[in-house]
């Protein structure tokens, strides 16, 4: 039988990192690929713990429909936190759960942009949220990323020059693929162009809490003065990738239009993890469980940039986060980074071309990820010495 494929995944190619992530399921594999976080950061005793507890106590709750916007006592936390620690949220703004923090970016654009409408982003960014403006059939325009974050030249050129410009998704904290953070004067910059320009910033913030180094830094939502900045955040890289919880924090018309969105994909998010996250909240052990983890990827992160330093060709560049999961490595010009990539695999390690994550599809790039999470200390000594052993000629 020949089969009809709409018009708005025909096109759509699957994810370079989902690709890649398949080789990563050889144990034999370095995986340097896949952004998972670190199997040691899951908290699982105290999951299994709460598990019990939950159904044990609230069963019927717990495997129960939910409402769509979201267990309210889970809601009612995070509102809490958002404003008292983050300084973001107002009485405009509503929250609303959902199936991890790239469902949130979907429903945004479902709910801002229409088909054929502008999105700018950070070029790289995230291929998950890419792909889900693509499947809405959204035209994508990449800003330049520089150390500090975007070249606000060029954003405000493309302001100023693209059509039906909707919103700009960035990623502030540690951004994936780069590991680049916006510094606070950038991401004033943006809020005022933002303003001036009248499009939203949807700020996506999943590794916000994952700083191991330096000072934290204002949200561009504590800015929002006038409800143009939707807020995701996720519980995917602090509590567990696997429970899909995230949620977004917005203006509450957009939000409500969101919810009538999330309505139609999934009715709601999960209810037994959304309990969980919840019990996670309130323990007790919720602060020194973040330290543990920043203390982790501190760890790892040093381990990398020392194994770079060692074993790399001195004309590969890469970033230097201060937290986050990523770090970004550049080849010398001339040096082909796709036959880099594929021979890195035949060796035994999965990294991810940059190419994965350019806003044009068919862009070329120089660079490619690397992650410090999910490989063990062993793996990432023995990954970068076998990643310095490929010839760059």
């Amino acid at each position: 039988m020949e089969y009809h494929i709409s018009e708005r995944l025909s096109a759509l190619k699957p994810s370079a990192i989902r690709e890649i992530f398949k080789a990563t399921a050889d144990p034999s594999i370095i995986p340097f690929a896949a952004g998972n976080p670190a199997p040691e950061s899951f908290p699982v005793d105290v999951v299994r713990t709460f598990s019990a507890e939950i159904l044990q106590n609230d069963p019927i709750t717990a495997l129960q429909y939910g409402i769509t916007e979201g267990y309210p006592t889970l809601r009612s936390l995070l509102r809490e936190r958002m404003k008292n620690i983050f300084h973001c949220g107002n009485k405009e703004d509503e929250l609303v759960v959902v199936s991890g923090a790239q469902q949130g970016a979907e429903l945004a654009a479902k709910a801002l942009c229409d088909e054929g409408d502008t999105v700018l982003c950070e070029d790289p960014s995230f291929i998950g949220v890419l792909n889900a403006f693509r499947s809405l059939r959204l035209r994508i325009k990449g800003i330049p990323v520089e150390d500090d974050g975007l070249d606000l030249h060029a954003l405000e050129k493309a302001l100023q020059t693209e059509n039906r410009v909707r919103m700009l998704y960035i990623i502030p904290n540690f951004q994936n693929p780069t590991g680049i953070t916006t510094s606070t004067e950038k991401r004033k910059a943006i809020y005022a162009l933002a303003r001036k320009y009248n499009i939203i910033i949807l700020e996506d913030n999943p590794y916000g809490e994952l700083r191991f180094s330096g000072s934290n830094l204002p949200h561009i939502k504590s800015f929002d003065e006038d409800g143009r900045v939707v807020y995701l955040g996720s519980f995917s890289k602090i509590l567990s990738a696997g429970l899909r919880v995230g949620y977004v924090l917005g203006p509450s018309i957009i939000v409500q239009k969101m919810v009538v969105a999330k309505q139609g994909e999934d009715v709601h998010t999960a209810m037994l993890p959304q309990m969980i996250a919840t019990r996670f909240l309130q323990w007790d052990g919720f602060p020194a469980h973040l330290e543990k983890i920043r203390a982790l990827y501190r760890q790892k992160c040093g381990k990398m940039i020392a194994g770079i330093q060692e074993f790399f060709d001195p004309r590969i560049l890469h970033t230097n986060p201060d937290g986050g999961l990523f770090l970004w490595c550049t080849l010398p010009k001339g040096v082909d980074m796709l036959a880099y990539c594929r021979t890195a695999i035949d060796k035994g390690v999965a990294v991810v071309p940059g190419s994965a994550f350019a806003a044009d599809p068919v862009a070329s790039s120089q660079s490619f990820r690397l992650t410090f999470a999910s490989p063990s200390e062993k793996q990432i000594h023995e990954g970068l010495s076998i990643l310095g052993s490929i010839s760059l000629s």
